[in-house]
């Protein structure tokens, strides 16, 4: 009796003496890769961020191409400044503007900077930064044609698709003809060949075309329209820690000159309402609930 409980407490012992062993093992292992895990995540927190920036190409000034097919414009300076300023690198990209939403949460890129308009629409899908910029929207017609805002029922009117401009006509001239084009320029060859009767623009690409040789032999008809939804920022996906980054280096930017610089230098004076009124909150965009889809508006 007492050899069959020694040899089976024998048994235990030696069951018992791996277990034990591989269990301080365990516990080495983890105490060992606390340190290793905090030094890579440090030595991740020093290195440069590379951000990969999306556009749209067609909306000038903000960002469009030159002759070489390069891209500038004022989006493009603002977002090479925002990139110094946080010692990031940073590659900017030309996408379709009905792409750059579903681009970005698909994480083909990490920002959208493309004349966004902050809407309560797309808060449901991105998160943005605080504004860069603030416009409105214009009609633009032929001079001497006595069309205006108050009667476009019935009337062939252009904008692009899925922006600001086209969602007042949608929501405040439903009797109009509305037609719809993938990019601003489309609409432009549209209104000048006479296939629409005007056009609604965002008020500053709207201004820059009317000095060209395209569009000298049109005008603005009334008043600028205010949606309240004016406001541009550069959309991220939610809650992305990215958005307060570019917030610090944006609030960086206006404070040492920088933002007033690139500001003015296309605008004329860094002191336009534009600029002012960049200094609103998106706190101020009033949320509502909105199908996905629906929010890619300028």
């Amino acid at each position: 009796m007492t050899n069959s409980m020694t040899s089976s407490m024998g048994k235990k012992v030696l069951w018992l003496a791996p277990l034990s062993a591989a269990m301080l093992l365990l516990a080495g292992c983890n105490n060992s890769s606390a340190p290793a895990e905090s030094a890579e995540a440090d030595t991740a927190s020093d290195a440069p961020l590379n951000i990969k920036i999306a556009t749209e190409s067609s909306y000038k000034p903000f960002s469009y191409t030159d002759a070489d097919g390069k891209l500038i414009g004022y989006e493009i300076e603002l977002v090479d400044a925002l990139c110094a300023q946080m010692k990031a690198e940073c590659e900017v990209i030309s996408q379709d503007w009905d792409g750059l939403i579903p681009g970005l949460n698909a994480q083909k890129f990490d920002a959208i900077i493309a004349g966004m308009s902050i809407t309560s629409e797309r808060k449901e899908v991105v998160d943005f930064s605080e504004p860069y910029f603030h416009t409105g929207i214009i009609l633009i017609g032929k001079k001497g044609d006595d069309i205006s805002v108050a009667d476009l029922n019935n009337q062939p009117i252009a904008a692009q698709r899925s922006t600001v401009s086209s969602q007042y006509l949608q929501d405040e001239h439903t009797e109009a003809d509305i037609k719809l084009y993938d990019t601003q320029d489309n609409a432009y060859l549209d209104l000048t060949s006479g296939r629409v009767r005007a056009m609604m623009s965002d008020k500053v690409t709207g201004n820059d075309w009317l000095k060209t040789d395209a569009g000298k032999d049109y005008e603005v008809k009334g008043q600028e329209i205010s949606t309240e939804e004016d406001a541009m920022g550069i959309a991220f996906r939610k809650g992305d820690p990215l958005v307060a980054k570019f917030n610090t280096a944006l609030a960086e930017l206006k404070d040492n000159g920088t933002y007033d610089q690139i500001t003015g230098s296309y605008f004329g004076t860094s002191s336009t309402a534009a600029a002012q009124k960049a200094v609103a909150t998106t706190d101020s965009v009033e949320e509502a609930p909105a199908d996905a889809m629906a929010a890619e508006e300028k």
